[in-house]
C-alpha cells in the first residue's frame, strides 16, 4: 500500500546523503518532496501542513546542524515525525476488572467488520482469552451465516439466536451475550453490528442503542484503508455521532494510496490499534506505529518478524535443528528437516511479506513481488515423494530414483537433481554458520565456536620452534629460555607488576573491585 510513497521518499533522501551540511534550500527542497509524496498518498491536507511544518522546524534546528552525517540526522526526523502522526506509541485493549471485556466493532458498510471479528477473535485466543462472537448484524443478508463460518474457521464460539436478514433485535441480542458470556465463562464479547454510513441515521442510532446497553470496554471503528479521505470523513462523523475508542485498519494489504492510515488518527484523535493486511485469518496484528513508519521509511520491520518466529517455532525444535547442523558436516540434518523447517516457515505466512520486513528488502521490491509462493508447494510435494532411505540419505538418488521421484510429484526430472544439489549446498552453508565458521568469506560468529583453519592455526602456534637435533644448541636454547624466566620473576607478575604487590595499592574502578581478593 505505501510502495509509491516509499520510493518518493527513499529518492528525496537519495539526493540529501554524501553532503557534509544540509543548507536551508538543501532542507526546503527535500521538504517540498516530501510534501508531494504526502499528497500523491491521498493524506489530508491538514496533517499534511503539520507534519511538513514540524520536519522544517527540527530540521533547521542543533541537531542537524552540527550533526556528523546531518542526512540521517535529517531521516530520523522525517522518522520520528512519521511516527508521532501515526499515533505514538502503541496501543493496547483495555480489559474489564470484573466480567467478561466488551469490544464493540462499528464502520461503514464493506469495511469487513464480519471478516475482522473472525481475526480478532483468533488473535485473542492465540493471546490465552477465550472470546464469543456475538452476531448483531441483523440487517445485511446472510450477515449471520457468514459470521458463524468465520468464528468456526478461527476456532472460537458465536452467539447468534437470531436468523438475521432483517430479522431480530439487535440490541436484545448484545444484552442477552452477556449473560451467556458469563454462564459459558467466555472472558470476551466481540460484538459485531450492522455496517452504516455517517449519514444513515437511523443505523447510527441502532449502534448508539448497542452501546448503552451493553457499555462496551472499547469500541473500535473498522476502516477500509483503500477508501482514502471518505474514510477519515466517515469517522468524524461516526466519533460525533456514537463515539470510539480506538480504529482498526481493514485491506492494509491493498494497492491504494494509504493516505487514510497517515490521517485517521491524527484527525479523530484516536489511535490506530490493529490492522488486517490480507484475507486470511492470520493476516492480523497489533498496530505499532514505529514499525510501521519503518516501513514506510524502507527501514524494514525486524521486530515484527521476530514475533512471528517466536510463535511458529519453538525452542525445543530449534536447539535440535542447531545441534544436527553443527554435527559433522551437518549431515544428521536430513531432507525430513528440511521439508519441516519450510512448513514451519510457511506457517508465519507469506514469504514476500516475510522478506518485506526485512531492511534493505525495498531495493528488491520487484523482485519480492515476483516470488512464487506455489514454489515452496512444489519442493514439500517433491520431497514427500521420495522414500524415506531417500530423505534420510539423499546422496542415493540415481537417474531412476530421480524419474520416479519427478513422476510422482509432477515435475521434471531437472527439478529433482537441482533440489537435491541445493539442498547439499544449503547444509553445508548452515552447517558452517552452526559450527562458527560464518558465511563464506566472513568470520566465526562469536561465541559460537571457530572455523576449523582458525583452529589448526591456533594450534600451529601454540606448538612454539621446533626444537633443534643438534644435543649442544638444544641445551644452549634451554638455558637461555630459563634465564629470560628468572629475570621475568625477579621484574615482577604476569602483567609486569611488581611480585609483592597488592590490589589495594592500586586505585580501580569500583565494579573491578569485586573481583579482587
Amino acid at each position: 500500500m505505501f510502495d509509491t510513497l516509499s520510493d518518493r521518499l527513499a529518492n528525496t533522501f537519495k539526493t540529501l546523503r554524501g553532503k557534509g551540511r544540509l543548507s536551508e534550500a538543501d532542507i526546503d527542497s527535500a521538504a517540498r518532496e516530501i510534501r508531494i509524496a504526502l499528497l500523491e498518498a491521498d493524506v489530508a491536507l491538514p496533517v499534511v501542513r503539520a507534519f511538513i511544518a514540524n520536519v522544517k522546524e527540527r530540521a533547521r534546528g542543533v541537531d542537524v546542524s552540527k550533526a556528523l552525517n546531518p542526512s540521517q540526522q535529517f531521516i530520523k526526523i522525517v522518522n520520528q515525525e512519521l511516527v508521532s502522526i501515526l499515533g505514538g506509541e502503541t496501543r493496547r485493549l483495555r480489559f474489564a476488572k470484573s466480567g467478561p471485556t466488551v469490544i464493540m466493532l462499528a464502520g461503514l458498510q464493506g469495511a469487513g467488520k464480519t471478516t475482522l471479528a473472525g481475526k480478532l477473535g483468533q488473535w485473542l485466543k492465540g493471546q490465552g482469552h477465550s472470546p464469543l462472537l456475538v452476531a448483531c448484524d441483523l440487517q445485511r443478508p446472510n450477515a449471520v451465516n457468514q459470521l458463524a463460518v468465520v468464528a468456526e474457521r478461527a476456532g472460537v464460539a458465536v452467539y447468534a439466536p437470531e436468523p438475521g436478514n432483517g430479522v431480530g433485535d439487535p440490541v436484545q441480542v448484545a444484552q442477552d451475550s452477556l449473560e451467556h458470556a458469563k454462564a459459558k465463562q467466555y472472558d470476551v464479547v466481540i460484538v459485531d453490528t450492522a455496517g452504516r454510513l455517517g449519514i444513515d441515521q437511523e443505523l447510527m442510532r441502532q449502534a448508539a442503542d448497542i452501546r448503552d446497553a451493553v457499555s462496551p470496554d472499547e469500541i473500535l471503528f473498522v476502516v477500509d484503508a483503500m477508501i482514502g479521505q471518505d474514510a477519515v470523513n466517515t469517522a468524524e462523523a461516526f466519533r460525533d455521532g456514537v463515539g470510539f475508542d480506538g480504529v482498526v485498519l481493514s485491506k492494509l494489504d491493498g494497492d491504494a494510496r494509504g493516505g487514510a492510515a497517515l490521517s485517521i488518527a491524527h484527525v479523530t484523535g484516536r489511535q490506530i490499534m490493529f490492522a488486517s493486511n490480507g484475507e486470511k485469518l492470520d493476516d492480523f496484528d497489533a498496530f505499532h506505529p514505529d514499525r510501521m513508519a519503518s516501513r514506510i521509511l524502507g527501514m524494514g520491520d525486524v521486530l515484527s518478524l521476530i514475533e512471528k518466529a517466536e510463535q511458529t517455532f519453538s525452542q525445543e525444535e530449534a536447539a535440535k535443528m542447531a545441534s544436527k547442523l553443527a554435527s559433522s558436516k551437518g549431515k544428521d540434518f536430513t531432507l525430513d528437516d528440511f521439508l519441516a523447517q519450510m512448513e514451519q516457515v510457511r506457517k508465519m505466512g507469506s514469504i514476500s511479506k516475510l522478506l518485506g520486513m526485512l531492511p534493505g528488502m525495498a531495493q528488491m521490491k520487484d523482485q519480492i513481488n515476483n516470488i512464487d509462493e506455489r514454489d515452496v508447494d512444489r519442493t514439500a510435494a517433491v520431497i514427500k515423494s521420495m522414500t524415506p532411505a531417500e530423505r534420510q540419505d539423499p546422496t542415493i538418488i540415481n537417474g531412476s530414483r530421480r524419474a520416479r521421484i519427478a513422476k510422482g510429484s509432477g515435475v521434471e526430472v531437472s527439478a529433482v537433481k537441482s533440489l537435491v544439489e541445493r539442498f547439499f549446498e544449503a547444509r553445508k552453508m548452515m552447517s558452517r554458520m552452526a559450527q562458527g565458521g560464518g558465511m563464506p568469506g566472513m568470520p566465526g560468529i562469536p561465541g559460537m565456536g571457530g572455523g576449523a583453519g582458525r583452529q589448526r592455526k591456533q594450534q600451529k602456534q601454540a606448538k612454539g620452534k621446533r626444537k633443534s637435533g643438534n644435543p649442544m644448541k638444544r641445551k644452549a636454547d634451554e638455558q637461555a629460555a630459563a634465564v629470560k624466566r628468572e629475570q621475568a620473576a625477579a621484574q615482577g607478575g604476569a602483567f609486569g607488576l611488581p611480585a609483592d604487590a597488592d590490589a589495594q595499592d592500586f586505585e580501580l574502578p569500583a565494579e573491578f573491585k569485586k573481583f579482587m581478593g
